[in-house]
């Protein structure tokens, strides 16, 4: 991912250098353990670990030969180990180190995402306290509905969120596996418990039943867990932009001092973080897509999906932990007009309370067919600038008969759209601190 849309500490984990580091780590914890149990001279891995040196550029200039980046790695530390080298890689095929290596970077990968997710989900849970009997307009399909607070539409926010985090959560410890069971898993030349007690190691469980490589449905599980919370984070992004139009105003992004929102037009203020994170999102479902594909290979193994993942993997932490970070940031310091709000949900001179109108008809004798036709008549009339929809209900006769002046008051009023909010909290769950 290029570093306009990358964050030091996710970058550090998706590293070249990183990588080799963990290249190394693997194949030291499988001498460790050959050596733990007689297989390999006493001391041999710790001098491989004092004397081992990795040369990122050595390697390159090896893989231009051989190329194969597995061969030139260890070439490369064979290198600065000397005779020693040869107690690394027994018994194991390429995939078991990168696979293995991979499992790990995930593992790491995957605390630091749940990090920024979490912050952006306290930034959420924080906007639904302080805004927990904010009334304004609820929408659907755009078009103004019924009242809600916006304090509850931020509850959804951190709901969703936390799930997201759950769902994360799973998916990392189905990838947090490795394998050192050889060319097609069949551990021809390690026995289980070596293998087992090596991962253990590392803090990874075994596939399995493995083949040349650790089975990408795992991958593609994660994958999907990725893309599905940058779904939730581009929820959040596209309301906050729709919240920002000029016509509704009722809450923006941060602006900061010395920001400017056009090249052109100096009035601008734009929505340019959620738009960014929206457009992201996008990247992440292609990634899904692709490591969906990668799931079936060729008998034991093809390398068809290490390409792929090469891209899709490193690039899809790495673009959600900046959405997330991005929408912490625009939520912790969002800019909310409770007043605007209202007045939006007055704008419709009353519209919002159109189901409780027909409700009051129907409970005084009103077929609710009929019922429906003397309110919907009424309202579109004043959507399409008639009479205001509440003069218009007291004016009309078929109204007046059933619902005394005070009845048809009482329809008009928030305090039955909002009765229940205080349930809806009480069924949601914090963030941890």
């Amino acid at each position: 991912m290029i570093a306009r849309y990358s964050l030091p500490e996710m970058s550090r984990v998706w590293s070249d250098a990183r990588r080799l580091e963990l290249w190394l780590e693997v194949e030291l914890a499988a001498t460790a353990e050959r050596e733990a149990r007689g297989h390999v001279p006493a001391g041999t891995s710790d001098r491989i670990r004092r004397r081992a040196r990795i040369d990122e550029r050595r390697m390159l200039e090896i893989e231009g030969e051989v190329r194969h980046d597995v061969i030139a790695f260890l070439s490369m530390i064979g290198e600065s180990v000397g005779e020693d080298s040869r107690f690394l890689h027994v018994g194991l095929t390429s995939s078991d180190l990168v696979d293995t290596a991979l499992g790990l970077q995930i593992a790491e990968a995957g605390g630091v995402l749940l990090g920024r997710l979490a912050t952006a989900r306290r930034e959420a849970w924080a906007l639904a306290g302080r805004y927990r009997e904010t009334p304004m307009v609820g929408r659907t399909h755009g078009i103004h509905a019924e009242p809600i607070t916006f304090g509850l539409k931020c509850l959804s926010w951190s709901e969703e969120l936390g799930r997201d985090e759950e769902r994360l959560r799973r998916a990392l410890e189905q990838a947090r596996v490795g394998k050192f069971s050889g060319a097609v898993g069949t551990l021809a030349h390690l026995d289980p418990e070596i293998e087992e007690a090596a991962l253990a190691r590392l803090r990874l469980a075994p596939e399995p039943v493995a083949s040349q490589v650790v089975h990408r449905d795992r991958h593609a599980a994660l994958q999907c867990a990725l893309a599905v919370s940058a779904g939730t984070l581009e929820r959040i992004a596209l309301e906050v932009r729709h919240l920002q139009r000029s016509e509704v105003h009722e809450a923006e992004e941060p602006f900061e001092r010395g920001q400017k929102g056009s090249s052109a037009m100096p009035h601008k203020r734009n929505p340019v973080r959620s738009e960014r994170v929206c457009g992201l999102a996008r990247l992440l479902r292609g990634y899904a897509l692709a490591a969906l594909e990668n799931q079936a290979l060729w008998h034991e193994r093809d390398i068809s999906h290490s390409s792929a993942e090469r891209v899709i993997l490193p690039d899809s932490f790495l673009v959600l932990d900046f959405m997330a970070s991005e929408v912490a940031a625009v939520l912790r310091d969002l800019v909310v007009h409770p007043d605007r709000m209202a007045r939006n949900l007055e704008a419709g001179g009353g519209l919002v309370f159109s189901q409780r109108v027909l409700l009051a008809l129907t409970e005084a004798g009103l077929s609710r067919d009929e019922a429906y036709r003397v309110v919907q008549e009424h309202a579109l009339q004043a959507l399409d600038g008639g009479p205001e929809f509440r003069l218009a209900l007291e004016r009309d006769p078929r109204v007046s008969q059933r619902l005394s002046r005070e009845r048809l008051a009482s329809c008009f009023v928030l305090e039955p759209f909002l009765r229940n909010v205080g349930a809806l909290y009480a069924r949601a769950l914090p963030p941890d601190p």
